[in-house]
């Protein structure tokens, strides 16, 4: 094809050539205006002014300096074509561990009222000083208001109420206090709101304050003691119809919060009533909440089961009613969430009276990932048809009455977590369960579960954390070179048949947190081997055992030992010194000997519980006790020891129990005791105690349930003052042959 150019054409060209050039350059010009923009410098001056009243030990202004463009400061943004300062974003992120700064504290300078352009404010989690200032209802072009946690306190000024453009204000975790809400109502713009945590006690017009708020899309009032008011003739006139988020939590409301939602129904998306106090039967309000994917209305008092409106919430992902009084027969309940069965990801129903058996309609939910069913009246066998929930991540049936073998679990190549304890299952643990390659958490104890656990039954569990198969007359037979491919943080094979030696393989757990083999049929010794790998060990439980052999000097391994448990074995030697962050000690039923020096020796300021019972320690008390003050319980009975019981005992002031029974004790109580006001079992029977029952037990040990002073060599006359102790069960002052005759009525 052939073209004719003509001078007309030519002219043409040029002259769109000109046009396109001519707009290159104008927009080339613009681009280099707009890159040239700074900050103004009468607000650049206004933040480092607000800067002046802030501490900042973690310099997270410094960049705010005088010499340089403040739209480049951290935390600012200026608009391209005024360099006016449109956002102040200083968030502290509170839940970032691996925040290594410090937050903000000081005042809010008004120097911040030179912003007149600011949108976007936002000094979240720092530590202010005071009131909301007044002047931020000032800054009219406000879009976005955020002060969660941020140590405001005292009342919100209404001049907050000014602010016609904002669509997001959040005040949450803080102080503050209000009068009324009435300036929460100018706002027709907002959309976001969020006071969580603050105390609405006093404000009974809250319901009337957010109806008229139009645009709102979500509202955040959980933790606030939101009154109880009845929300049934509450105008809807200006109410928004796009609500889409309703988190009330935590509050005082009743069940006329549900008749409210109807009225805004078809935009719900999230209804959150958790501990509310709810009662009564769940109403039939739910038919036309057609977008709902998630409704909690746990921890309340709702009765009767699941209604039939729930039978409209097609597109639900979340269900959570736990710990309610719903005593539906479940499967029924189940009926009415069939829409839901192809949504529903998580179903929480634990905590509530339902009964019957497993639902069958239950594993029609192809999408369920969570299902708890905890302590409820459900009884049965498990149904088969388990595999069908083939995306289930966490399974918990804990405290029911099901029965029976377990099902067939090998479908769920999702489960992460199985919780089946305190029900009455029986029959194998089956070994196909080692291939659930994602579980991570196994729970079957406190069953009737029996047979022989192997090394098939863990083939591929690699990622298993937490393993609690006590209580079941289980027996394990496992190689003493087996080296499984997991890490356990907490393992409890109590009750279980474990021994006779102590498991070798458990020496490969270095991240063991918790281990229990109470009653697991150990004897012999425990091998050092296993206490050089102690040091992350909180909890270790090895009562009711056979084990013999020497305790070892934890003390110096840098352990963590929260509780030792090794009550009922054959454990002899000197008792070593203890960790010095130890809480819980128990030692009786052994064969412990020697003194009690090491004590001294030990740094333990939490020891809440110490043991020692029963053991063949001897030797005098020490006189350390005052280093000791946060003992609840001392058991020292049924040992050998002598000498006077020790005035140091007074500094206990938190101590319940004191057993020093069945020893050689001799000489007076020491005035001291009764600086131990607390103490609810006193008993120092069968020893060789002497002089008067002292005459302040009576005025001091107000608490005391039980006194047992029998057997002991006391003179004198009962004291009087015995008769005012209240709350006495027990006084046995029996075989005190000097004690003088006296007529006290509840003397048994």
């Amino acid at each position: 094809m052939l073209f004719t150019i003509t001078s007309g054409t030519i002219s043409s060209i040029f002259a769109v050539l000109f046009v396109l050039l001519t707009t290159s350059a104008i927009c080339c010009l613009s681009a280099g205006i707009r890159s040239n923009i700074r900050c103004l410098e009468t607000q650049k001056n206004a933040l480092l002014q607000f800067k002046q009243g802030l501490v900042d030990n973690s310099n997270v202004l410094g960049s705010w300096e005088s010499e340089k463009d403040c739209c480049q400061w951290r935390g600012i943004a200026c608009s391209n074509q005024t360099g006016h300062v449109t956002m102040l974003d200083l968030y502290y992120n509170s839940s970032d561990i691996y925040n290594l700064e410090t937050p903000l504290s000081g005042v809010i300078a008004p120097s911040l009222l030179e912003l007149r352009y600011l949108n976007y404010l936002d000094l979240s989690f720092n530590n202010f000083e005071g009131k909301i200032p007044d002047f931020i209802g000032s800054l009219s072009q406000l879009k976005q208001l955020k002060l969660a946690g941020a140590s405001l306190s005292g009342p919100v000024p209404p001049q907050l109420g000014n602010l016609s453009h904002l669509y997001t204000l959040d005040l949450a975790h803080n102080f503050v206090t209000f009068e009324n809400l009435e300036w929460l109502s100018h706002l027709s713009s907002l959309k976001y709101l969020n006071m969580s945590s603050l105390n609405f006690s006093k404000v009974v017009n809250w319901p009337h304050s957010i109806s008229k708020l139009p645009s709102l899309v979500e509202l955040q009032l959980s933790s606030c003691s939101l009154p109880n008011v009845d929300l049934r003739s509450l105008s809807f006139v200006n109410s928004s119809t796009s609500l889409e988020v309703l988190e009330l939590s935590d509050n005082f409301l009743n069940s006329s919060i549900f008749y409210w939602m109807a009225n805004i129904s078809t935009s719900l998306v999230h209804i959150g009533l958790m501990g509310d106090q709810l009662q009564g039967l769940i109403p039939d309000v739910f038919s036309n909440m057609v977008s709902l994917t998630s409704l909690d209305l746990s921890y309340n008092q709702l009765e009767g089961g699941i209604p039939k409106s729930f039978r409209n919430l097609c597109r639900l992902e979340s269900l959570n009613l736990w710990e309610n009084k719903l005593s539906d027969k479940l499967q029924d309940s189940i009926e009415n969430l069939s829409c839901a069965q192809d949504t529903l990801e998580s179903l929480r129903l634990s905590g509530n009276p339902f009964w019957g058996p497993f639902p069958d309609n239950l594993t029609r939910f192809s999408s369920l990932k969570e299902l708890y069913i905890d302590g409820t009246n459900m009884s049965g066998p498990l149904p088969k048809s388990f595999q069908e929930l083939y995306q289930l991540r966490s399974l918990s049936l804990v405290l029911n009455q099901f029965s029976g073998p377990l099902p067939d679990f090998t479908g769920l190549s999702s489960l992460r977590q199985l919780f089946l304890s305190k029900n009455q299952l029986t029959g194998s643990l089956p070994e196909n369960i080692g291939q659930l390659s994602s579980l991570e958490f196994l729970d079957i104890s406190v069953n009737s579960l029996n047979g022989v656990l192997t090394e098939v039954h863990f083939l591929n569990l690699s990622r298993l954390q937490f393993l609690d198969v006590s209580y079941n007359p289980l027996s394990f037979n496992l190689s003493p070179y087996w080296n499984p491919s997991f890490q356990l943080y907490s393992l409890d094979m109590s009750s279980c048949n474990v021994g006779p030696d102590f498991p070798k393989w458990i020496q490969t757990q270095r991240k063991l947190t918790a281990l229990g083999m109470s009653n697991a049929e150990i004897s012999g010794s425990v091998p050092n081997e296993f206490w050089d790998l102690s040091s992350n060990l909180l909890e270790l439980n090895l009562s009711m055992n056979q084990i013999h052999g020497k305790f070892p000097n934890l003390s110096s391994k840098n352990c963590t030992f929260f509780t030792i448990d090794l009550t009922s074995n054959q454990f002899s030697g000197p008792l070593p010194p203890f960790p010095s962050n130890i809480s819980n000690v128990f030692l009786s039923k052994n064969m412990f000997s020697g003194s009690l020096s090491s004590l001294c020796a030990t740094q333990a300021p939490e020891l809440y519980n110490l043991d020692l019972s029963e053991n063949l320690l001897s030797g005098e008390l020490p006189d350390c006790w005052m280093q000791y003050q946060a003992l609840h319980s001392l058991n020292l009975a049924k040992n050998n020891f002598s000498g006077k019981v020790p005035s140091s005992l007074g500094p206990l002031t938190y101590v319940v129990l004191l057993r020093l029974h069945d020893n050689n004790l001799s000489g007076e109580l020491p005035p001291s005791l009764k600086n131990c006001t607390e103490l609810r079992v006193v008993d120092l029977g069968a020893n060789k105690l002497s002089g008067n029952i002292p005459a302040w037990m009576g005025p001091s040990l107000t608490n005391l349930l039980v006194l047992r002073l029998r057997s002991n060599e006391f003179y004198g006359s009962i004291p009087l003052s015995l008769c005012s102790l209240p709350a006495l069960h027990v006084l046995d002052l029996s075989r005190i042959i000097y004690l003088e005759p006296c007529h006290i009525a509840f003397l048994i």
